[in-house]
């Protein structure tokens, strides 16, 4: 599968006194472009969510190799590793000039309304 790309820029409120991004500020980077993944997909969450399905991060695994600073831009590559009846996992790199900054591995669980997993519905399924 094509990786998805997502850019963003670094502001000031991202970076601790160093001008560094904080560590924590990356899961929310990967968020956005998991969420752009969907939209692009032609998957709507918000919609989805009102209908009772929701996905939630179950698990994720990140690398950190290389600092983002105040006024970076990055670009974020999301793609699906594999799915199971239930989850996908993603595969996500950010970058800063085609240098690696963060490597991660997500699994999303798709739940019902009673946040008990339930199988990805087929039409999900055929758009990822």
């Amino acid at each position: 599968m094509d990786d998805h790309s997502y850019e963003k820029k670094i502001y000031y409120h991202d970076t601790d006194c160093g001008g560094v991004v904080y560590y924590a500020n990356y899961l929310k980077y990967l968020e956005e472009a998991r969420t752009e993944f969907f939209l692009v997909k032609g998957v709507d969450l918000k919609k989805l969510s009102k209908d009772g399905i929701i996905f939630v991060v179950a698990r994720v695994e990140i690398d950190y190799k290389l600092p983002a600073r105040y006024q970076d831009t990055i670009r974020i590559l999301t793609s699906i590793e594999n799915t199971r009846p239930a989850a996908i996992r993603f595969s996500q790199r950010i970058l800063r000039v085609e240098k690696v900054v963060s490597e991660a591995k997500t699994t999303l669980v798709c739940v019902g309304k009673n946040l008990r997993p339930i199988a990805i519905p087929e039409e999900i399924r055929i758009l990822l």
